[in-house]
């Protein structure tokens, strides 16, 4: 027995323990880190949310055409990203309608009501002359006044908006200006003198919060057409959190079958084997944390997928193990050759998967999304924990000293 690569197998195996046990789920209450199963956002289908189908109307302004949906379409983007919410869908349906999605919303009927609101913003004088429009508008942004505590949405107009309300303001010192949104007045300044800066703010809110939302509205731009409301859905988070005990459930099931018989038919491969599932596991999560992979139901799926490809390759390069034992080879010699030989089979079934992966990616949305970069992730990590990590791990096994080769299925 060498007592060396027994201890550094040891050291390696306590190593991933570790690390798994702290990832899962933290011992100790002070740890100021998440563990990669908490730093991982749900989908829709998990953690719940709202589903919304918009349809577009015509008016004597704007008609419904491919044009103004599609502005329409970039506009509500807009407006969902700046929400934060993890992975939002927004998307086209047929000819005038908009889906969107968004998980973990808490307060439903006032993130629609933000999508849909129209934020037309105007400036006017008092013989009711629009000056100034949204269009003219570089930036808008919530803040508090330091010296008077008022809450304010300062704005900032691009170029043209600036010679705009140079002029406005210069012709009308001493008379108000109104500024309003969506067709209601929300203060009426009166103008002491030009204002060249082009800049000018709104106030009158009650909070930060409500400045933001006003902030958010017109730094996205005022909606091309009018939108109705025809489907709002709220997903409930006990929904999500039964499908995802049950596919937790199912998953667990399968992999426990899968390491009883990896460990039974291959014995010291296989242990090696479902270790390098451990560690393939812990490294997927990973880089689902570092990438803010959003989960969802089909992105367990494809990371399930995943793990049976990764006990696919283990099952070619094992066999190939036997046989290299079983035709009078060292043991090293026969882990190498079978690795080097089942190498060709694993890349090709990878590569083709990988390529099916990306056509999903490219062409699907939201869930099908989720499920070709779970997918591909899986499928690159399990090419590393199959070939790379196994081989050293059999390696480091064999140089301890344990070779009966009826240890290792032949």
């Amino acid at each position: 027995m060498k007592w060396g690569s027994v201890l550094r197998l040891v050291a390696v195996i306590i190593a991933v323990l570790v690390i798994a046990v702290f990832s899962v789920q933290p011992i100790f209450p002070n740890v100021k880190w998440l563990p990669l199963t908490k730093e991982i956002p749900l989908g829709l289908d998990l953690q719940g949310g709202v589903h919304v189908a918009l349809e577009a109307q015509d008016t004597e302004h704007a008609k419904v055409n491919k044009e103004n949906m599609s502005q329409l379409l970039e506009t509500i983007e807009r407006r969902v990203n700046a929400f934060g919410v993890s992975e939002p869908v927004v998307q086209l349906e047929g000819e005038n309608r908009i889906i969107v999605e968004l998980a973990g919303i808490k307060d439903p009927d006032q993130a629609v009501n933000d999508i849909v609101k129209t934020a037309f913003l105007e400036f006017k004088t008092q013989d009711g002359q629009t000056i100034l429009t949204g269009a003219d508008l570089k930036n808008a942004v919530e803040s508090m006044d330091p010296t008077s505590n008022l809450v304010e949405v300062g704005l900032e107009f691009n170029s043209e908006g600036t010679k705009k309300f140079a002029t406005a303001t210069s012709e009308n010192v001493g008379k108000q200006i109104a500024i309003i949104l969506d067709g209601e007045v929300l203060q009426t300044p009166v103008v002491q003198e030009p204002i060249t800066g082009g800049k000018a703010r709104i106030t009158g809110y009650a909070n930060l919060e409500e400045a933001h939302t006003i902030a958010l509205l017109l730094n996205s731009g005022a909606l091309p057409l009018k939108t109705e409301v025809i489907e709002k859905r709220t997903v409930g988070p006990s929904l999500g959190a039964d499908s995802l005990n049950k596919s937790i459930k199912a998953a667990s099931i399968g992999v426990i079958a899968i390491l009883i018989f990896m460990l039974g038919y291959y014995r010291v491969p296989g242990l090696v084997a479902n270790f390098a599932l451990l560690v393939y596991a812990l490294i997927v999560l990973a880089i689902f944390a570092a990438m803010h992979v959003v989960l969802t139901l089909p992105g367990i799926a494809a990371f399930v997928l995943s793990m049976g490809m990764a006990v696919d390759a283990n099952v070619i390069i094992f066999e190939r193990l036997k046989e290299e034992i079983k035709s009078g080879k060292s043991l090293r010699s026969s882990i190498e050759a079978g690795f080097k030989r089942a190498f060709v089979a694993i890349l090709d079934s990878n590569v083709t998967t990988l390529i099916a992966a990306a056509v999903l990616f490219y062409f699907g949305s939201g869930p099908i999304k989720s499920f070709a970069v779970a997918l591909s992730v899986g499928i690159l990590t399990s090419m590393f924990t199959a070939v790379t990590f196994t081989r050293w791990v059999l390696h480091l096994t064999a140089s301890t000293g344990i070779k009966n080769k009826n240890l290792y299925g032949a």
